[in-house]
């Protein structure tokens, strides 16, 4: 078994390496506070584009795991169901005069979901790394 490995319990989940899955959310976290940067430090140059990195994923397509719902009906959303609202999507923040798309508004919040996302992974690596430590303690 390999350290930060949880042994596989059946054919159809395989182990899961939080240590290393928490060391790749926080390096995309830093790259996309990286790609942040660079449009607030591009936010007045004319026709530049703001940029962004693709949502993180953990492989979660190559799983081919299969929710289980408890009743028939617990897993179904039908359109009658659906009550007090609409459903609109938003395109993007709106473009200057130079043609330059970047909002600083929209530029810092998500450097701060960024944040908050890179200081999950940490967290989650050192309470990993603290519970293996536990595990193999002698007291």
């Amino acid at each position: 078994m390999t350290v930060g490995a949880i042994p596989q319990t059946s054919a159809a989940v395989g182990p899961l390496h939080v240590m290393e899955l928490a060391g790749r959310r926080a390096d995309w976290a830093a790259t996309r506070q990286a790609a942040i940067a660079g449009n607030i430090a591009n936010a007045n140059t004319p026709g530049y584009k703001a940029r962004d990195i693709a949502a993180f994923s953990a492989d979660g397509d190559r799983t081919h795991l299969q929710m289980v719902a408890t009743r028939a009906n617990h897993l179904t959303l039908s359109p009658g169901r659906l009550t007090g609202g609409s459903l609109t999507r938003k395109e993007g923040w709106d473009m200057k005069h130079s043609a330059n798309n970047v909002s600083l508004d929209e530029q810092l919040m998500k450097a701060d979901e960024t944040a908050r996302e890179h200081q999950l992974s940490l967290q989650v690596m050192g309470t990993f790394h603290r519970m293996l430590l536990t595990s193999v303690s002698f007291r």
